[in-house]
């Protein structure tokens, strides 16, 4: 009798864990759902918009909080987001300023992905400085690509899209990026860190836009966005 008592004992509190472990799991996705960075030690914020968010209600992602966004404009050298124009229009409306994004491909040449660039975004002074998404590596390029053309050729893409913005670039890099090329420190330019809800460091030197949040639940959009500070 006495062993069957501490057998029942055992699972009643096996289970009581598993119900808190459950709770505690679901409160902290709710929590990181929810959470931005405190406008008192952050007061601009905002949010990049990728191509696959879907419908976004501007004036509600104006109220929540945003003062910025970022819109995903091309990548590689022929992918497009068709949806750029309408959502650069419709986010102005809303009073909202608005950059756009290229995600960088080191397997294509950098002039084909400049021209795909310049022929989604416009020539206008009113927008934010272009930001080129650094996350893809060279290592499965159909051709070998060196870490020397790697870099070459990104420079040569940075120069061409800020002639034609008339703004300098900044760069989004991502912590794998980084820890294989090292060129946060190569290149003289603003950076873009991402890590959710810690501060990140692994460029070596301040970030000016940190995504905070890529989680971020808002009813601006069916799907998440990422969250985005600006550094004081």
């Amino acid at each position: 009798m006495a062993r069957k008592s501490t057998s029942r004992w055992r699972l009643r509190l096996l289970g009581a864990l598993l119900l808190l472990a459950l709770v505690g799991g679901g409160w902290g996705w709710w929590s990181i759902q929810q959470w931005r960075p405190s406008t008192l030690e952050f007061p601009m914020q905002g949010a990049e918009i990728s191509a696959e968010a879907g419908a976004v209600d501007w004036k509600v992602l104006k109220a929540t909080g945003a003062q910025f966004v970022y819109l995903d404009a091309s990548a590689s050298a022929f992918a497009r987001d068709p949806a750029f124009a309408k959502n650069l229009e419709e986010a102005r409306a809303a009073k909202l300023q608005v950059g756009a994004v290229h995600r960088y491909d080191p397997c294509q040449p950098a002039e084909s992905q400049s021209a795909n660039f310049m022929t989604v975004v416009p020539r206008d002074a009113k927008l934010l400085p272009p930001a080129v998404d650094l996350d893809m590596l060279a290592e499965d390029c159909p051709v070998k690509v060196t870490d020397a053309a790697v870099e070459s050729e990104l420079m040569t893409f940075l120069n061409q899209i800020e002639t034609h913005t008339g703004k300098a670039t900044i760069l989004k890099i991502s912590s794998r990026f980084e820890d294989r090329y090292h060129l946060a420190s190569a290149i003289d330019r603003n950076v873009w860190l991402v890590r959710d809800r810690f501060q990140p460091d692994y460029a070596g030197r301040p970030w000016t836009l940190w995504s905070a949040n890529s989680m971020f639940k808002s009813q601006a959009a069916e799907a998440p966005l990422n969250w985005v500070v600006v550094a004081r």
